[in-house]
């Protein structure tokens, strides 16, 4: 990177160095980052495999070294459901089971290149775990304040990496609470929420999918949203793609909600530009229970720039779709299983029923929350 790399408010266009001092605007908007290397085919790394290959495409210093665990360069499986071809995306094949792998490789890389030495972060489940496994790698000490219902497998590992796994009592919210506080004492706040250097990490879904469809978009891609972080990391890797001239379109996105807890999906029906905060109802798919998601309104931007669509899914439809996918031996998290759920949901919407390749992201694996069948 030629340019110093900032943090800069995606409101009022304030810049901040990225030293830990400030997680998130004054106004109260998160960051992006102001410095990012054009996509550039002809310096993709061949030496380095998985999401590192696309290091020159990545808003990271040269002299920062990757923090990885061989995250990324996961398969693209063709399947059939109900009648219609789709590919699998199994970012479930991710070192620690889930898609928050490239978020964390790139988080962590910056933390450690920084001299970042203790982090704190808070997180229902699988961000904990894959900041947990990466802080660990780099060396770097990770405190993470979690709600007191997360599932025991997920503590157990975020435990067994070696973080200091702090459980908060009542609403998911008051563990974030719990985080802030710790920041405002001076502790890095290493969020998978508000960092921009985790959303710079999820881009590379995009770059992969680009290549492993011999170098164009996909029709269409289907995942699961709580905070976003997933689905504006395939927006934005697929819009420099083709403001590098190698794709002509945008894949339409197909955001999938719990409609347990759908603010995305209940502004998206009721046209609205912002999202209103709501009570979530109790959920198989907490994780994906964001009652006001931080990107909200970004989420609804992308969606609609991709002529896409939000959808909400029972957890009845949830839990069917999950004993289907295990049926034809992939055993997923619920939060991936609602992906599955509304393909029966396309037809209702005309054109993207017709999509083809059709890509559903399988955001995480299921023995993190292993139930009996």
């Amino acid at each position: 990177m030629s340019e110093p790399i900032l943090f800069v408010c995606t409101s009022c266009g304030k810049a901040y160095p990225p030293n830990g001092n400030d997680w998130r605007c004054a106004c109260g908007q998160p960051f992006e980052l102001s410095a990012w290397p054009d996509f550039d085919p002809d310096r993709l790394d061949d030496t380095r495999p998985g999401l590192w290959r696309y290091r020159r495409m990545l808003p990271v210093e040269s002299s920062w070294k990757p923090i990885s665990l061989g995250e990324g360069a996961t398969q693209l499986l063709p399947a059939e459901w109900d009648g219609r071809e789709i590919l699998l995306k199994l970012e479930s094949m991710s070192p620690t089971g889930c898609f928050k792998d490239r978020g964390a490789s790139v988080l962590a890389t910056a933390l450690h290149g920084l001299g970042v030495r203790h982090v704190v972060e808070n997180s229902s489940g699988n961000a904990g775990v894959s900041l947990a496994a990466y802080t660990a790698r780099a060396g770097i000490a990770c405190d993470l304040c979690v709600p007191a219902t997360v599932d025991g497998p997920k503590l157990g590992l975020m435990a067994a990496y070696g973080a200091e796994v702090i459980e908060i009592k009542g609403k998911r919210e008051y563990a974030a609470l719990a985080a802030w506080a710790a920041a405002a004492h001076g502790a890095f706040y290493a969020s998978h929420v508000y960092n921009p250097f985790f959303m710079a990490g999820t881009e590379t879904v995009a770059y992969e999918l680009w290549e492993q469809l011999e170098r164009r978009a996909p029709a269409g891609v289907v995942l699961p949203v709580g905070n976003g972080t997933l689905l504006l990391g395939v927006y934005r890797g697929f819009r420099r793609l083709q403001q590098a001239g190698l794709v002509d379109r945008l894949p339409r996105l197909l955001a999938v909600q719990s409609a347990a807890c759908a603010p995305i999906y209940e502004a998206f029906v009721e046209k609205r530009q912002t999202i209103a905060p709501i009570e979530a109802c109790p959920t198989i798919t907490s994780c994906l229970a964001i009652c006001q998601p931080t990107w909200g309104e970004q989420i609804l931007a992308a969606v609609r720039d991709t002529g896409g669509a939000v959808l909400a899914v029972s957890d009845k439809e949830t839990l069917s779709a999950h004993r289907h996918l295990a049926r034809r031996g992939l055993y997923v998290e619920d939060s991936s299983a609602v992906a599955v759920a509304a393909l029966s949901h396309l037809p209702r919407l005309g054109q993207a029923a017709a999509d083809k390749p059709l890509v559903v992201i399988v955001t995480g694996h299921g023995l993190k929350t292993y139930r009996a069948q």
